[in-house]
């Protein structure tokens, strides 16, 4: 069976509510530890083998905070992967003009060994 279990915080812990399971109420002092509460409560109430989506439900500002966290960094890895590709084939473009690695290192402004691990030849 799949639960949802939504997490609001209160007084340094975070109360639960199992609406999927009518009855299921409990308590956790990390998010991490959900999961584990919500299983047990569900044991005790006749639920067994209950798979669990944490959902914390968050202040509005508090959760802006969070969801602007989570974009910056999908967007940084996103930037990352563009850089690593323009890198590769700025490497291998330089290199194929016959430039050493030490001059493509040079160039890009990395080190003769990041030149070397992106496999240009």
């Amino acid at each position: 069976m799949k639960a949802t279990a939504y997490a609001t915080r209160c007084d340094g812990w975070w109360a639960i509510e199992v609406p999927d399971i009518p009855g299921l109420y409990t308590q956790a002092r990390r998010l991490d530890q959900v999961e584990a509460m919500v299983q047990d409560a569900a044991g005790l109430l006749g639920f067994d083998d209950v798979q669990v989506d944490t959902e914390a439900k968050l202040a509005i500002d508090d959760q802006a905070i969070v969801d602007t966290a989570k974009q910056r960094r999908a967007a940084a890895a996103s930037a990352k992967a563009a850089s690593n590709t323009a890198s590769r084939v700025a490497a291998a473009q330089l290199r194929a003009l016959g430039l050493p690695v030490r001059d493509v290192a040079t160039l890009l402004g990395v080190s003769p060994q990041r030149i070397s691990a992106i496999n240009v030849a």
